[in-house]
């Protein structure tokens, strides 16, 4: 998982998000989000998270998508797979 914790209060700081890579891992956007890892996995399974299907069962969530949904911009999207 990648290290996304602000050192000073060990919250996941929003501008590693925004200077960080494209897509981060379902565990990185549950650590976001402070939700648990199953419950990000359901998030997705009903839309309310988006993710980018890789090949197999991989999936990611794009850093962007990530941001506007932290930020209250996004509605959550029909069926969550990009």
């Amino acid at each position: 998982m990648e290290d996304v914790t602000d050192t000073k209060d060990n919250c996941p700081s929003l501008e590693a998000l925004r200077q960080g890579p494209p897509t981060v891992s379902i565990d990185t956007a549950a650590e976001y989000l402070g939700v648990s890892r199953g419950f990000a996995y359901k998030m997705v399974k009903t839309g309310h998270l988006p993710v980018i299907k890789l090949s197999g069962t991989r999936m990611r969530v794009p850093a962007s998508k990530l941001l506007r949904l932290l930020e209250g911009e996004d509605a959550p999207a029909e069926g969550g797979v990009a």
